[in-house]
């Protein structure tokens, strides 16, 4: 085996609002082309956004980073060309004209998918930080700035869910640890 199994976390730049259809075109052409050894992963990273439409709750998917498709890959040979030429492709984040695509951070991959590092887990097992009623700040995604209180602590998931006032109507959140902080 080649060093196929070296893979990094790149963006890819691609047309607004057509982030799925690109994810399955670069999907289709790895496959097509017998390339799926480079490319373990094509993400678009989407959050669950609840809306209410004449009183019921639909849960629906919001693209978190419009424009950007996440490829888990290793770029050697033909495979960024590949990617590159695919429909509604507009190139990798972060290269140079002409250069080399530059890897994510692993901090911002993380932040892109939603986890945490294992080790700040590992070490977090210990205590949960948060209480049921506590009032906590929201410090992450699209509800940033909003205060809430925490209903219910899921240990296993480490998710809190938190009950946040929006346009005068409380809304539920499903939020991780590191989403929110504490009112002192």
């Amino acid at each position: 085996m080649s060093d196929s199994s070296v893979m990094k976390w790149y963006a890819v730049r691609a047309i607004g609002g057509q982030e799925n259809k690109v994810k399955t075109y670069i999907e289709n052409e790895i496959a097509r082309l017998g390339l799926s050894d480079y490319v373990s992963q094509v993400l678009v990273p989407t959050e669950k956004v609840i809306q209410i439409r004449n009183g019921k709750k639909y849960h629906k998917e919001k693209v978190y980073f419009p424009g950007y498709i996440m490829v888990e890959a290793n770029l050697s040979g033909e495979v960024p060309h590949v990617i590159k030429s695919v429909t509604g492709v507009i190139g990798f984040l972060g290269e140079t004209k002409g250069g080399d695509p530059v890897p994510l951070r692993k901090s911002e991959v993380n932040r892109m998918l939603g986890t945490v590092d294992d080790l700040a887990v590992q070490n977090e097992n210990v205590a949960i930080p948060f209480i049921a009623g506590e009032t906590v700040k929201v410090i992450d995604g699209p509800f940033n700035g909003f205060d809430g209180t925490i209903e219910k602590i899921n240990e296993e998931k480490r998710k809190l869910e938190v009950m946040v006032k929006i346009f005068g109507r409380k809304t539920p959140l499903e939020l991780n640890y590191m989403q929110v902080e504490k009112i002192s």
